[in-house]
Formats: C-alpha cells, sequence, structure tokens
C-alpha cells in the first residue's frame, strides 16, 4: 500500500488555518489525573444500547452533557468538554478497520499494550480488550466522561452482555485497565508506558484514536504524544476522522502533513468511507520508519 505523500520539500501551511491556530485563546488545561475504575457517580444513568459491528456487537451507555457538565447538548466546548460523550462515527470505522486487518492476519491484540487517545466511549479500546490485550489505557480530556460513560461502557461490554467473547470476564481479570483524564499536554507524565531515550523498547504497542484531530491548535500536541507513547520500533497507530472538518481547519490530511514534515514516522490509508452521511472518513496507519 502506498505511503502518503502531501507537501514537496518547498510546500508551506495552510494560509488562513495556520494564522487562525497561531491567534487561537489559550485556555488552561485541567489537571492531569488518574480516574479508579471505582468512581463511578450514584447518580449517574446509564442507559445502554447495542452497537453491531459487521457480526460483532458491543455495548454502548447514552449520557447527556446536561447531565454530567450542567451544559446544553453540544458537540464540544473548547478548554472544557472535548465531545467525549458523543459517540462520533470515526470511532466505528476504527472498530471495522481492526477487524478487518485481524482478519487478514496483519495484527494482533493478544499480550499487547493498547492506548486509546481522545477515548470518549471507548469502544475502540474495549474491542482491544476483548481480543485479548494485557494492558488497555483509556484517555480523556474530561475526568467525567471517564466515570461517567467509558468505566460504564467497560463494565457493561465484561458483564456477559456483550457477545465479543465468551470468556470476557477472564480476559479482564487478567489484563491491566486504567483511566487518565486531561490534556495531551502533559498526559504523558502519568501514562505507565512512555518511551524514553533510555529505554525506547518501553511504549504502547498500538495507541488508537478516532476524531482527534479536528483542531488545528492542537495537532502538534497529539503528534508529540503519540512520539512520547508509541513503542520502537514495532509500534502502531491507528488514526480515524475526517479527511477535512470543515470550518475549524483540522483533518486526517493536515495532520499527515505534521508527519510527513517530521519524518519519523510513515503512514499508509487503511480505509476510505464515502456513504453520503458526512465528510469523507478514513482511517490510517502510522508506523516507524
Amino acid at each position: 500500500m502506498e505511503t502518503f505523500q502531501l507537501f514537496s520539500s518547498s510546500a508551506s501551511g495552510f494560509g488562513i488555518f495556520d494564522e487562525a491556530a497561531q491567534h487561537s485563546p489559550t485556555i488552561p488545561p485541567p489537571p492531569c489525573v488518574e480516574v479508579l475504575a471505582s468512581e463511578v457517580p450514584s447518580s449517574a444513568k446509564h442507559n445502554v444500547e447495542s452497537v453491531n459491528l459487521d457480526g460483532v456487537t458491543l455495548l454502548k451507555g447514552r449520557v447527556s452533557t446536561q447531565q454530567v457538565f450542567g451544559l446544553s447538548n453540544s458537540d464540544l466546548i473548547p478548554g472544557k468538554y472535548e465531545g467525549g460523550l458523543k459517540l462520533w462515527e470515526g470511532s466505528l470505522d476504527l472498530i471495522k478497520a481492526l477487524r478487518s486487518d485481524m482478519k487478514a492476519g496483519l495484527i494482533s491484540f493478544r499480550g499487547k499494550r493498547v492506548l486509546e487517545v481522545g477515548c470518549g466511549h471507548g469502544l475502540p479500546g474495549i474491542f482491544a480488550l476483548l481480543e485479548g490485550a494485557a494492558a488497555v489505557h483509556f484517555q480523556d480530556f474530561n475526568a467525567e466522561v471517564l466515570s461517567c460513560l467509558t468505566i460504564p461502557n467497560l463494565n457493561a461490554n465484561i458483564s456477559g452482555k456483550s457477545q465479543a467473547s465468551s470468556s470476557n470476564l477472564t480476559i479482564c481479570d487478567k489484563a491491566e485497565v486504567r483511566f487518565f483524564a486531561g490534556d495531551w499536554s502533559g498526559i504523558d507524565k502519568l501514562l505507565p508506558h512512555v518511551s524514553t531515550d533510555d529505554n525506547r523498547g518501553d511504549g504502547y504497542d498500538f495507541i488508537l484514536m478516532a476524531e482527534t484531530v479536528y483542531s488545528v491548535s492542537s495537532l502538534q500536541i497529539l503528534y508529540n504524544l503519540i512520539k512520547k507513547c508509541l513503542q520502537h520500533p514495532d509500534g502502531v497507530v491507528y488514526m480515524a476522522a475526517k479527511k477535512y472538518y470543515f470550518g475549524v481547519g483540522g483533518g486526517t490530511r493536515r495532520f499527515l502533513s505534521l508527519v510527513e514534515k517530521d519524518g519519523v514516522l510513515t503512514s499508509s490509508l487503511v480505509a476510505e468511507i464515502t456513504d453520503g452521511s458526512s465528510n469523507v472518513r478514513e482511517v490510517w496507519k502510522l508506523a516507524y520508519k
């Protein structure tokens, strides 16, 4: 599969979006914290629904922004709420792409370390856990999303209601599952598996992320986090997102421009979804050159 190339060596940025990113107001991020699996508020209402993904059924909750944050229904409010309560299309695209690569024998989660970045519902990470991952760590900007949605979703899927595996409880009892909240600029200080100059073999075997590249101002921070956390030399990133996020300037192509210019990772297109229901969506795979 051909690798991605968007820019020649003489190409520059994207004009108006570069200027907009430079003048974006800075909002102090919340502190980075680990959220314990026991920290589910008793008042949280978690109405479970099933999601069928080409034969595999996962369970997800439905929680309102009004209930959790006291906000009217909104996709996101920069610096306060980053959309984690909504089930975005990209997370489902990501699971389908992972299943396809598993069936083709290209990847296996068994015994691997997995980090889901910007997890929200956490379905891709839950899928990896049910497929035998040794460790799955979930990261989201908001601790409230983890405690009110991600953790209940995980509990629902390992309680025997999910069709993904008949031995879910056994698998998950043996795995290390942890939850981390905070901004990408500082969350690496909490994550247990971070690749360092002294130990480049540490890090995550898989980094999964869906709909994380919508904001131009956060793309470099996200990319820096990936390089800190991805196991060298065999770690793989799966990224699902829209090709362009109109009105905010982000998208897969804008993010991949950073990857290409940096020259550390290579990228290949796994899937393109043009179902007419939204902007063109893509799934990309990143790996060390």
